[in-house]
């Protein structure tokens, strides 16, 4: 996953990290500029590629296209 993020958002995303979570076991969180973008128990689990990046584009860079992962 996250050599999918840089390499499409190259220009928007200079990091992608892992953090710990010591107090909670099972956390999975993707965040971004303190935007929470995805949450395991929110969100229902682990994200697919294309959702993630769906929801990165729409909080980064809006206006980008993302080719055939914007055709339904």
């Amino acid at each position: 996953m996250a050599q999918e993020i840089l390499t499409t958002f190259e220009h928007e995303v200079d990091e992608v990290g892992l953090q710990p979570y010591r107090e909670k076991n099972g956390t999975f969180q993707i965040i971004c500029n303190e935007k929470l973008l995805w949450c395991r128990v929110r969100d229902g689990g682990f994200p697919e590629i294309k959702e993630l990046k769906k929801r990165i584009r729409d909080f980064a860079s809006p206006e980008r296209k993302l080719g055939h992962l914007d055709r339904e």
